[in-house]
């Protein structure tokens, strides 16, 4: 039998680690983190931005993600892209995070100001750890009527 040979050139060979995995990623309006407990609270979830005109700029948001089996420090990034031209991400923000044990279960905060959204439709909030995607959250952007507006179209 050649087990035991081609075991042992699986074990020569350098082995590439793979990037963290993305347990959760939620937008929501802000995330509160306990001084003394380290424990995050997570206010104000949403998947949809409503806005009475487009172009739009959303004021703030917060996307929280878990993340756990990293290994080092590693740059998370999350990116909003517009489904409709996604080469260009319409902003983005990235930090490095210490993975200190690869079994812990690793909060991340991203903030962002002043986010630009040129019109109604969907968008993604991608994630990225290093050059390697994790995962995304889609947003939806709704136009709704002015006040007192017809609402029957």
């Amino acid at each position: 039998m050649t087990h035991m040979g081609d075991m042992s050139k699986q074990c020569d060979t350098p082995q590439q680690v793979p990037p963290p995995l993305l347990l959760s990623a939620i937008v929501c309006d802000s995330v509160i983190v306990d001084a003394f407990t380290g424990k995050a609270t997570v206010v104000g979830v949403f998947s949809t931005i409503n806005a009475r005109r487009y172009p739009a700029r959303h004021h703030s948001l917060s996307v929280f993600c878990e993340m756990t089996g990293g290994r080092g420090t590693i740059s998370v990034m999350a990116r909003l892209i517009d489904l409709q031209d996604e080469e260009k991400a319409l902003v983005e923000q990235r930090i490095g995070v210490e993975f200190a044990d690869p079994l812990i279960v690793n909060s991340v905060i991203l903030n962002f100001r002043g986010i630009p959204l040129p019109h109604p439709g969907e968008y993604r909030f991608q994630i990225y750890a290093g050059s390697e995607y994790c995962g995304e959250r889609r947003i939806i952007c709704r136009k709704i009527e002015e006040a007192g507006g017809n609402q029957n179209g």
